[in-house]
């Protein structure tokens, strides 16, 4: 049986069982006074918070509303350097996060997203921001990535090993 994943509220204390917590979507969100004081408890003890914008851009809703979040439950996030180890830390990726195929042609828009943003915790990252929308292209079927040069799936696998290492 394939592992699956578990849908925790973020205001329950179960969100304490799990080393990293993923978010995406396309619409405004807020974090509940709750979600927010788990969140912070959850990166102070270690975990990881890692959310990808859905939409891929860097105007929309989600965006906004996202950095809002994280800028008044943690800090406002920073560019994470390309050559920061959640790059290496299982596959290799020299040139910093891989680009999906939005960027380069899925929405005619051109917008490349050169790094990710986050927000450091004691020399780790605590929050990880992409506005790549690695959401989609995680959903495609293997058929499907044989076209990419790369399969930035294992970026996904980089973000989990990263995720119980460190």
């Amino acid at each position: 049986m394939a592992p699956s994943g578990a849908i925790v509220p973020l205001a329950s204390d179960a969100i304490f069982e799990y080393p990293l917590v993923y978010l995406t979507g396309h619409l405004p969100f807020r974090f509940s006074e709750t979600e927010r004081r788990n969140v912070r408890k959850l990166v102070e003890r270690g975990g990881m918070l890692f959310i990808d914008d859905h939409n891929h851009d860097i105007g929309g809703v989600f965006h906004k509303t996202a950095m809002e979040e994280i800028a008044r439950t943690f800090s406002p996030p920073n560019d994470l350097p390309n050559d920061n180890e959640i790059y290496r830390c299982f596959f290799k990726f020299s040139d910093g996060p891989p680009a999906t195929s939005h960027e380069l042609n899925g929405w005619g828009d051109n917008l490349v997203h050169k790094n990710l943003q986050a927000v450091m915790q004691g020399g780790r990252i605590g929050v990880l921001y992409s506005s790549k929308d690695y959401s989609s292209e995680w959903n495609y079927s293997p058929d499907s990535k044989r076209f990419s040069t790369v399969d930035n799936t294992r970026f996904g696998v980089n973000i989990i090993v990263y995720a119980l290492t460190r």
